[in-house]
């Protein structure tokens, strides 16, 4: 297939991919107990992978290999496009497909620690950018819209300006914090549990848990397994950070001074010395924006850690301001 064709294809398969989207959203806002089957057909269809390569393709970790030592340049080189997806096709439909382990880099962060990046291989990479496509439009009808992390069409930008616009509507204190080591102590029976909320098809769910499962390379050569948590850096782990950490966005949502509380009951609340509060998340940082007292910000910041804890298995750190 040269140049012409593909940008061809690539042009219709994201028009259909786009369609099936939309109509897997309208789908899921319209009955928010639906669980959906037979998503693996889409996950492994040509057009959802051709978009999926493409996208690989363009990223900047394009040219970083995996475990098996191959990039993208050297697929098409050695394959071409359109070999490697219809292999790939194969081997998704005859269930002979395995994620291979990670391959770990420790990245310096300013603070003098290190971050562990997870780099999978360009043939997981594609994988599970055709599982995002089939996932994320039917989670995102879930997620509430105080969580701005890693969603489409939402920065860190509107985060902020969220928080400022609380802190001056009378929210007098702001709980700051974040989730401990998020990425590695996600419990995966507790995330696959609200992954099967949305989904029944099988096959996805054995294809998410073999890339939970997969294992990590260290630079030591020594390989670990996984047991918890979610390879920070590849294509998939927001989508599933989100999924796990929106137990979060749910209790404060229903909480009785959450954001479904009325103004008017706002006011009764505050009148009987009950705190109302607002919770702002972007990934794994958080800010709980309270109108109450010290005491009901410390109180609020214990019950957050405490669920965290015993949903997820995840620890949690706040400061006040």
């Amino acid at each position: 297939m040269n140049t012409d064709e593909l940008e061809s294809a690539l042009y219709w398969a994201e028009r259909r991919v786009l369609g099936i989207q939309t109509k897997l959203h309208q789908w899921a806002s319209g009955d928010p107990h639906r669980r959906f089957d037979d998503l693996f057909n889409l996950v492994s269809d040509p057009a959802f992978l051709l978009v999926a390569w493409a996208r690989v393709r363009g990223n900047k970790g394009a040219r970083t290999a995996g475990v098996d030592g191959r990039t993208v340049h050297y697929i098409e080189a050695e394959r071409g496009a359109e070999g490697f997806l219809d292999e790939l096709r194969s081997s998704l439909k005859d269930r002979s497909f395995r994620p291979l382990p990670v391959r770990e880099r420790l990245i310096p962060k300013a603070n003098g620690k290190l971050r562990r990046l997870g780099i999978a291989t360009v043939t997981d990479r594609v994988v599970q950018a055709s599982l995002k496509l089939v996932l994320e439009p039917i989670f995102e009808a879930d997620f509430h819209p105080q969580s701005y992390g890693f969603r489409p069409k939402r920065r860190a930008q509107d985060a902020v300006a969220d928080v400022r616009h609380l802190t001056s509507r009378s929210y007098e204190w702001i709980v700051e914090g974040d989730i401990a080591a998020c990425f590695d102590e996600i419990s995966h029976p507790a995330l696959m549990d609200r992954v099967r909320k949305r989904v029944r098809d099988k096959r996805v769910l054995v294809l998410v848990k073999a890339f939970l499962k997969a294992g990590i390379l260290g630079e030591d050569k020594a390989l670990r397994a996984t047991d918890a948590g979610t390879p920070q850096g590849s294509i998939l782990s927001p989508l599933l950070s989100n999924v796990a950490l929106s137990v979060l966005d749910e209790f404060i949502a229903q909480s009785p001074g959450g954001p479904r509380v009325k103004q008017y009951q706002q006011a009764k609340r505050r009148r009987h010395g009950l705190p109302n509060y607002r919770l702002i998340r972007y990934a794994d940082d958080w800010c709980l924006a309270v109108s109450g007292t010290r005491a009901d910000a410390e109180a609020l910041r214990e019950e957050i850690a405490i669920v965290l804890f015993t949903t997820m298995g995840c620890a949690c750190r706040g400061r006040r301001h």
